[in-house]
């Protein structure tokens, strides 16, 4: 049994506590996180400074825009991290209609823009928002109060379950109407898993996930455009020119890359026989110019930022504070499993989705609100930390009574 203490109730210490705010700093979490900027960037420029010679007469034109994102990224990451969590937990309900406002306004004749037949961006005039990007995250915040609020009604009843469930439904048939179905499969396995770590009782998370396997087989078969991806992943090799090409050219890609890689710089199949290289199909490139040990590195660094997330999660747990712990186990659900979904792209073993992969691909919708996740993880990071620091008083560092039983209880 764990007592949750409500971010509220620890919104006036938190408010008197900025000194010492940057020594409080996840250090792993950040250097994870910059590192993947880092080689984003690199490869970005690596991958697409052939296409942006030809399209653009500039090679370095998208590398310029990613870095400019990189810094954007960075400054809203850090005003994010400025922000307390009890301001996130009142806007939750408020970020859920924002969300569906997004999906309903990038639909809308003559406001969302069409590229490759998906409408899945707003033109801002400096860059184009890819609405589903934002939802992801505002989505995690919604469903970490909801599981706050009405944590008991989860865990005992199916309309506690199907509740937030339905939100979340309405927001993926939107997406599906872009379409984005990557999107879709991944805010909903980010959600359920959630609602599980929330105590969903087993039996009614099985169900939902066959009952979202069988309606994502329905609209896979349903599709001409989804069932020719579908078929084509599975046997790319079959029209290799046609309807394979992209991951033809990608397995190639891969192959080639050996060990140690051709050298940076050095890909071919970045020169106009591979689609999308320096956005979806990145790791390709990476792959083929960095070899294996270049692959294992950027694995290994995903790897951290899921172990830190779920290690700051389990911090937050034991401070009582269950909204930042469910946060923080969204992100890194989130996180883990969008990368993990491009990179099955990449290597043929999963349909290709259009999902980018976070911190590195090309676009400044993904990049920038996957470095304010990062932000509200540094957050609850934080302020876990300055709980910690208060638990322990005054005179010879002896804790008070008061917060002995305090922390007796959240541990419990």
């Amino acid at each position: 049994m764990s007592i949750t203490i409500p971010v509220s109730r620890a919104a006036p210490a938190l408010k008197r506590a900025t000194e010492g705010q940057w020594e409080r700093l996840d250090n792993v979490l950040i250097v994870a996180s910059i590192a993947l900027l880092a080689i984003g960037l690199v490869m970005v420029t690596s991958a697409s400074i052939s296409v942006a010679e030809r399209n653009l007469s500039s090679p370095f034109y998208y590398a310029q825009r990613q870095a400019v994102f990189i810094v954007i990224g960075l400054v809203c990451a850090w005003l994010v991290y400025q922000i307390r969590l009890v301001h996130w937990e009142k806007s939750g309900m408020a970020l859920l209609g924002f969300s569906l406002f997004l999906l309903i306004l990038v639909l809308l004749p003559g406001v969302g823009k069409e590229v490759n037949g998906s409408t899945r961006w707003i033109p801002l005039g400096v860059f184009n928002l890819q609405v589903s990007e934002a939802v992801k995250l505002f989505l995690i915040i919604y469903v970490a109060g909801y599981l706050v609020r009405h944590g008991e009604t989860v865990r005992t009843s199916m309309w506690g379950f199907i509740k937030p469930m339905l939100m979340v439904g309405l927001a993926a048939l939107l997406l599906l109407l872009e379409p984005d179905f990557g999107a879709t499969v991944v805010i909903i396995g980010t959600v359920l898993g959630m609602m599980y770590l929330g105590g969903v009782r087993f039996i009614q998370f099985i169900l939902f996930l066959g009952l979202f396997g069988v309606a994502a087989y329905l609209l896979v078969v349903s599709s001409p455009y989804r069932l020719e991806r579908l078929t084509s992943f599975m046997n790319p090799w079959a029209d290799p020119f046609d309807t394979g090409f992209q991951l033809t050219q990608s397995l190639i890609a891969i192959g080639t890359g050996g060990w140690f890689g051709t050298g940076l710089g050095g890909s071919v199949q970045k020169l106009f026989y591979l689609p999308e290289s320096h956005t979806d199909f990145l790791f390709a490139v990476l792959s083929e110019e960095l070899g294996f040990i270049g692959v294992c590195t950027v694995i290994a660094l995903y790897t951290v930022l899921f172990y830190r997330s779920t290690r700051i999660a389990l911090h937050a747990e034991k401070c009582g504070n269950r909204f930042a712990a469910y946060i923080a186990y969204g992100i890194g659900i989130w996180l883990a499993m969008q990368a993990v979904i491009n990179m099955g792209v990449n290597m043929g073993m999963l349909p290709t989705k259009g999902l980018t992969l976070p911190l590195m691909s090309y676009g400044g919708s993904s990049l920038i609100i996957s470095c304010m996740a990062i932000g509200l993880l540094l957050r609850i990071h934080y302020e876990c930390a300055v709980f910690d620091k208060q638990a322990v008083t005054g005179k010879g560092g002896k804790r008070s009574g008061q917060t002995r039983k305090r922390k007796r209880r959240a541990r419990a």
